[in-house]
Formats: structure tokens, C-alpha cells, sequence
């Protein structure tokens, strides 16, 4: 059973969350624009099967249910990061394929990339292996679709987190919400 927190900090904590659940909703909304965007201007069937992409963090993460908050926190984060990355490498390959051209998608792109600027710093993995045209297509196109679906998930966790538990007035622990 968690300890009771005192009533500061479950404030922090609920606006903490707020502009978590502020910040991967308008995400969610501006990546599903893109998408939208994305599959016109490369060309691609909105329909296409994508196999999981190397570096591509999945939303769907086995045993999920059986982490604790902090675990699932702490993975959001690292998938976040790793988004971060594969978007910035995106709109590098999508620069160097129609150079300042096309600003709309670039547009797009780097308005996504920029959202969470404020509270991240550089860090991330180091780039795929050069892909041809077309597979740097469908991985743009699976990178979109999973941040899609990871925005969702963790403004679910978030709102878990922001509520209080009603026995003891602290966070619940993510791991009993599914």
C-alpha cells in the first residue's frame, strides 16, 4: 500500500500529469494529421501492412499489466526519447529526398518533433543503417502509427497516475489499472 502523500505533492503531481496528458493528446491529434499527410505525399496505402520496425518502440508492450507505475513510466520515457530520434531522422531523409520543396510535411514533421522540447534533452539512439527510398517510407510510416498508439497509452497511464487513491488519498499504483 503506498503512503499517504501530503496535499502539495499530489497537487505537483496532478498538474505534472495534466500537462503529460495535455502534451501526448495534442501529439496524438497532430501525428494523426501527419499520418494523414504522410501516406498522400509518399505515395503509400493507408491499409499497408507494416512489420515491426527495427527502433521502433511498440505501444503494445508484453506483461504490461504486470509492471509497476514507475516501470511503465520510465518505458514511456524511453519510448518518447526513441520517437524523438526516429522523427528527427525522418525529417532529415525527408529534407535530403525533396529539399526545402516541400515545407508542409517538413512542417509537420518538425512541429511534432518540437512539441516536448522544452523538457527533453538530446539524447537518443544512434541512427539506423541507411535504408533504400522505400523502406525509409514504411518506416516512417510504422514510426507514425506507433506514436499514434503510444500517445494514446500514456495518457492512460497518466490518468491513472493523476488519480487519487480513495482508501489512502495517494497515487494508485499503475500496475492494478489495465
Amino acid at each position: 500500500m503506498a503512503a499517504a502523500e501530503s496535499p502539495s505533492a499530489a497537487l505537483r503531481r496532478r498538474d505534472l500529469c495534466s500537462r503529460g496528458i495535455r502534451l501526448a493528446g495534442k501529439m496524438r491529434a497532430d501525428v494523426v494529421d501527419l499520418l494523414d499527410a504522410y501516406v498522400e505525399q509518399q505515395g503509400l496505402d493507408a491499409s499497408a501492412s507494416v512489420a515491426a520496425v527495427e527502433g521502433v518502440p511498440l505501444a503494445a508492450v508484453e506483461r504490461w499489466d504486470e509492471q509497476t507505475g514507475t516501470q511503465r513510466l520510465l518505458e514511456n520515457l524511453a519510448a518518447y526519447r526513441a520517437f524523438r530520434a526516429l522523427l528527427a531522422q525522418m525529417l532529415e531523409e525527408q529534407r535530403e529526398q525533396l529539399g526545402e520543396a516541400d515545407t508542409g510535411l517538413g512542417r509537420a514533421l518538425a512541429a511534432v518533433l518540437l512539441q516536448g522540447d522544452e523538457e527533453e534533452e538530446e539524447d537518443g539512439p544512434p541512427p539506423p543503417p541507411r535504408l533504400s527510398l522505400f523502406e525509409q517510407k514504411l518506416r516512417g510510416l510504422g514510426v507514425l502509427r506507433e506514436l499514434a498508439q503510444w500517445a494514446v497509452r500514456s495518457v492512460r497511464d497518466l490518468r491513472q497516475l493523476a488519480k487519487p487513491s480513495p482508501a489512502t488519498g495517494a497515487a494508485p499504483g499503475l500496475a492494478e489499472s489495465s
